[in-house]
């Protein structure tokens, strides 16, 4: 006879046990009476799988449609939901300036480590508020709307050779992929701000080594930040699915170090005078002033990544949206018509339509509009009426801020002239660049890009229409996003008139 629980008994009290511990764990945490599907309360299998597919931040912004809780017809969002065990969404314009103040006390979630180039540290992907701080201080002068004004001519000459090249492939193809030229054109001036050199993929055509690398480190993202563990064993043992990504990362290093040496043996030679980049100051500063060469080589790579598709996307975005919209491109080809010959940035800031679009882009296109998880900090928090302890995961999208109806009414309409009478509420809920101390370094950078770009775009080609060659409609526009949007189909025809 056998003593004891027969071994089904003790498996049956051991998932019962489990269930009743889980159970309770569930009803009792201080989440619990956050709304939010069921199985966010056990899991973020769901969340994973969504965003693994694209489509995580479109199903969040759902979520706070369906528990809206003011008036329950979808007009007021719903300010907070539950989207995983220990991770809300907030919707709060007031509690969004909470979390993305400049006093820096929510953190990054160490999510950010996973998103960064495995064996790299830089300004966007670090945790440590102490790092952020000095390399930020480091960085911001020559990002700065005074200090760009030297690299203006790099900018402008990128910017015309792009135009040159949609117009002859129009010529050849009886349409251009903006997207393309876009990429390609704020690819190489990054390159050549950061290294010192284009990547010259405007010359070319076509992309070169570094940045098809790059293209897919940031389709293999999803997977690294999904699966980190798997994709740091990946750096050492050859995983299926995984082993691109580690060849693309030793890559870049390499690249991004041979370059930046290049760059190093210039300033040495003529040090008074080298060719100006947006590390130029930390080759030659006093000690507590300069980088070493591997933090210059990983600031570099995010400025790559960071500083060409969010560029290239939103112009993409706004030019096929202005193009959809006669209106709105007769309106803008007018004020254009005004300029000077010989215009250069000065003019354009002070266009009020022209930067009135540029604007309503980023809040219906923003290029990086998911969420942006931080940590509540020690002693808790209260955000949209609900207490949350310390250590939850608080995030905030720009995707669903800039769609507060609201303050944004129609908020899926592109109506630049919403701006011409802008209120508090939709200054505060904008955010495509992030927020608070940890906003993105390049927004004046980005900024003169588009407004360049925009107007030497419309100027010669007042009467472009989006495309319908080779299929190209309005499905190939629908958004993936993943932490960047991109068009599903990732092309944009356009036929340059």
């Amino acid at each position: 006879m056998t003593r004891g629980f027969p071994s089904t008994g003790f498996a049956i009290f051991a998932l019962v046990t489990f269930g009743v511990l889980l159970y309770s764990k569930v009803l009792l945490s201080p989440l619990a009476k956050i709304p939010g599907p069921w199985y966010s309360k056990y899991t973020d299998v769901v969340l994973r799988r969504l965003w693994l597919g694209g489509s995580k931040t479109q199903y969040v912004h759902a979520l706070h449609e369906k528990y809206d809780m003011e008036t329950h017809t979808g007009e007021n969002l719903g300010p907070v939901v539950r989207i995983s065990p220990h991770e809300v969404d907030v919707l709060d314009v007031s509690a969004a300036k909470e979390i993305h103040s400049v006093k820096a006390t929510y953190v990054k979630a160490p999510w950010y480590r996973t998103f960064a180039t495995p064996g790299t540290e830089n300004v966007f992907s670090t945790t440590d508020i102490e790092f952020h701080r000095r390399h930020r201080r480091l960085l911001q002068g020559p990002l700065s709307e005074t200090n760009l004004k030297v690299f203006h001519p790099v900018v402008q000459q990128r910017v015309e050779l792009a135009i040159q090249r949609m117009k002859e492939e129009t010529n050849s193809r009886g349409a251009t992929d903006i997207l393309k030229w876009s990429l390609f054109m704020a690819t190489d001036t990054v390159g050549e701000l950061s290294f010192g050199e284009s990547f010259r993929t405007l010359e070319s055509g076509e992309k070169n080594e570094y940045t098809k690398n790059l293209e897919t480190h940031i389709r293999t993202g999803a997977k690294r930040t999904t699966f980190p563990l798997i994709a740091k064993i990946g750096l050492y043992i050859p995983i299926p699915g995984f082993r691109d990504t580690t060849d693309v990362v030793r890559k870049n290093i390499q690249f991004a170090e041979d370059s930046l040496k290049r760059y190093q043996r210039l300033v040495e030679k003529d040090p008074e005078n080298p060719p100006p980049t947006l590390f130029t100051k930390l080759f030659k500063g006093e000690e507590d002033e300069v980088l070493t060469m591997k933090e210059i080589r990983d600031e570099a790579m995010i400025y790559i990544l960071a500083g060409s598709d969010t560029t290239a996307l939103t112009l993409t975005y706004l030019i096929w949206a202005v193009c959809r919209d006669p209106a709105v491109k007769t309106r803008l080809a007018k004020e254009l018509a005004t300029l000077p010959k010989g215009f250069d940035d000065r003019d354009l800031r002070h266009l009020p339509y022209l930067n009135n679009v540029i604007d309503e882009a980023l809040r219906l296109y923003a290029s990086a509009p998911a969420g942006l998880p931080r940590v509540v900090p020690p002693g808790g928090a209260t955000l949209g009426g609900y207490q949350l302890p310390a250590g939850t995961v608080v995030s905030t999208q720009a995707y669903s801020m800039h769609r507060m109806a609201d303050i944004y009414p129609a908020p899926e309409t592109f109506n630049p002239s919403r701006w011409e009478a802008t209120t508090k509420e939709m200054r505060d809920a904008f955010m495509p660049w992030g927020g608070g101390s940890r906003i993105c370094l390049g927004v004046h950078l980005a900024r003169l890009e588009l407004r360049l770009a925009v107007a030497r775009f419309f100027i010669e080609f007042p009467r472009a229409e989006v495309s319908t060659l080779e299929g190209m409609c309005d499905e190939d526009m629908e958004p993936k996003i993943f932490f960047m949007m991109a068009p599903k189909n990732k092309r944009c025809l356009i036929e340059c008139r």
